[in-house]
């Protein structure tokens, strides 16, 4: 059982037991952890509290402020939002562990979360809640912190930006360039159009309301998939990620980080008033570009940090969305595999990946190729990203109890063929969604994993059963995108790669013997100056086999599940790169950056 903290330090006579009762009475009022409120009501040291966490909780204690200075590298290894989301500091990297350090090692949510966005094992020392918080400050929280690295170059911007400063923005002047930007917006809800006025009547002609306006535009015309709006204590950016990567596009002025966050969440019809906890939303417009109207849906995120509210907007352009297969990047063996096992009238199907990886426009094209008007398809998505004629589409709202696991227990009530499970986050999904796969359903579904065989052993470690596993999933694809090489400027690469290296990338001795000619791309007006315009995916199909089924059935290995799979004719994701190399697709570093061998 584990002690108190309060008694530990009564027992151990640092304080009074009346102390502690009049510290127990404040903690009602304020909150906040017993072991900093006796320290703030001076009782005792905070060295005392530091030593008596470690015995409470059988851990490592350490006093941040005798700690020697971090190196850079370990601090960038955790983003400043995640260390103020979990209150958490790393402190040391050896080899594939990180040590951080923590006031609450109980909370396993925080040690997920780290191990999961960090990739390495972590090791916890404990410390006080406001030394924690001390700390932080000092590395991430302002001029004097650590400069974790070189903020990326400004690029170009378009005529939207032509005339605004790229440092502090005149208010006036701002109102002057942008006004030709208010006849091309209008916000619309799902029902019926809406005029933008009616959502921000006290903002009317506001210059604020302009520079909204004419991000959002812009972000549409560069082709960003997001748009991110960071505040930080001096100054605020704003940076679009194209193809894959982010880009500085503005810097704000720091006055107008209040107003632009207002109205963003104002367009969202979230609550301006709420600045403590996240919030998510959506806006959706209809655009004028160029003499065409179209409809675009942003996904709204706005993230508590340090210095303010983070704003990340999420574009949803049906026009993008590509429902062809055949165009996506599948290899041609791995796409007559993948259309073999859709094809079936029951099993499971997973789509894996990390997020941003296509995930979603995969099993839609799957889901689109499918729909007929003799087949039920039902699917329960977080969010709902885009509509489908002939498909029925549920919207998850955790708040009410409407999740994955709710709706698909629904979805067997309503006589599906088809069942598309947004993701498998547990294993209450998982069990249902086996079950469903075992009766006649074909269920497809996408999870959080590396590649395709050890999505063998993330079903297992939530906890499904392996004969479960190996009689219900048919198929596993992994996928990630690269950026494709400029169609318009595209050219042999003068470099010519040494045979050793290109070796060690994954191509074969036959390949290069017959030698390789990459491409690479220019620069030009059409792709900006990259030498990329768009992404490719790369796709790792592992068809389950009546081998494998027995390998997983005896408790093969992932590594051992990848070589059958290898020998039966899977492309792994690093050859379906190599593949898209000899064909002139991407490059080299494209694919070395988003996998390995």
């Amino acid at each position: 059982m584990v002690v108190r903290l309060g008694d530990m330090l009564v027992k151990s006579h640092l304080i009074t037991q009346a102390q502690l009762d009049e510290a127990l009475q404040a903690q009602k009022k304020t909150g906040g952890k017993i072991g900093s409120v006796v320290t703030r009501m001076g009782f005792c040291s905070e060295q005392d509290i530091i030593g008596f966490l470690g015995l409470q909780f059988g851990v490592p204690s350490a006093d941040l402020e005798q700690w020697p200075s971090i190196e850079p590298t370990v601090i960038a290894l955790i983003p400043s939002e995640l260390a103020n989301r979990h209150k958490v500091l790393p402190l040391k990297k050896e080899g594939n562990v990180l040590t951080i350090a923590i006031a609450d090692p109980t909370d396993i949510f925080a040690m997920d979360d780290i191990r999961f966005q960090t990739g390495y094992n972590v090791d916890l020392v404990i410390t006080s809640e406001m030394s924690l918080a001390r700390a932080i400050e000092k590395y991430y929280g302002g001029s004097a912190a650590v400069r974790l690295k070189e903020p990326p170059p400004t690029v170009s911007s378009s005529s939207a930006f032509s005339n605004v400063s790229n440092e502090a923005l005149d208010l006036k002047a701002m109102e002057e360039n942008l006004a030709h930007v208010d006849n091309e917006f209008e916000e619309i809800d799902d029902e019926q159009s809406v005029d933008v006025e009616s959502l921000a009547k006290d903002g009317e002609g506001a210059p604020v309301v302009k520079l909204v306006n004419m991000v959002l535009i812009d972000a549409i015309r560069k082709g960003a998939s997001d748009i991110h709006v960071e505040p930080y204590e001096k100054h605020m950016r704003i940076r679009y990620r194209i193809d894959g990567l982010l880009q500085e596009v503005m810097k704000p002025n720091i006055k107008l980080k209040d107003p632009i966050t207002s109205r963003v969440k104002i367009l969202a019809k979230l609550n301006i008033a709420e600045k403590r906890l996240p919030q998510d939303g959506r806006i959706k417009l209809r655009v004028n570009l160029g003499g065409a109207t179209k409809v675009i849906d942003y996904r709204v995120s706005v993230l508590p940090t340090l210095f303010g509210e983070k704003i990340v907007l999420r574009l949803l352009d049906s026009d993008k969305l590509m429902l062809d297969l055949t165009k996506l990047g599948f290899e041609p063996e791995s796409l007559t595999m993948w259309n073999r096992q859709i094809a079936k009238p029951y099993g499971m199907v997973l789509v894996t990946g990390p997020t941003g990886s296509g995930k979603t426009n995969t099993l839609y094209s799957s889901i689109a190729s499918l729909n007929q008007e003799d087949v039920n398809i039902m699917t329960a998505e977080d969010p709902v990203e885009f509509n489908f004629a002939g498909i029925n589409q549920v919207q998850m709202k955790d708040q009410i109890g409407l999740n994955f696991a709710a709706a698909l227990r629904s979805f067997l009530r309503q006589d599906p063929n088809i069942i598309l499970v947004g993701e498998i986050r547990d294993f209450e999904t998982a069990e249902i969604a086996i079950k469903a796969s075992l009766t006649g359903h074909l269920v497809l579904s996408t999870l959080h994993t590396n590649d395709a065989p050890s999505t063998i052993s993330r079903l297992m470690n939530m906890g499904v059963e392996p004969f479960l596993v190996a009689t219900s999933v048919n198929i596993i694809c992994a996928q990630r995108l690269v950026r494709r090489i400029c169609v318009k400027c595209k050219a042999p690469d003068s470099y010519q790669q040494p045979q050793e290296s290109l070796l060690k990338v994954g191509f074969t001795s036959d390949e290069i013997r017959m030698g390789i000619t990459a491409m690479k791309g220019q620069g030009c007006e059409v792709c900006g100056g990259r030498g990329y315009k768009g992404r490719v995916g790369l796709y790792e199909v592992m068809e389950i086999s009546e081998t494998l089924k027995d390998m997983i059935l005896t408790g093969a290995s992932a590594i051992e599940l990848r070589e059958q799979g290898v020998k039966e004719g899977m492309l792994t994701l690093r050859r379906s790169g190599c593949r898209k190399v000899l064909d002139g697709v991407t490059t080299v570093e494209e694919i070395v950056r988003e996998t390995v061998l």
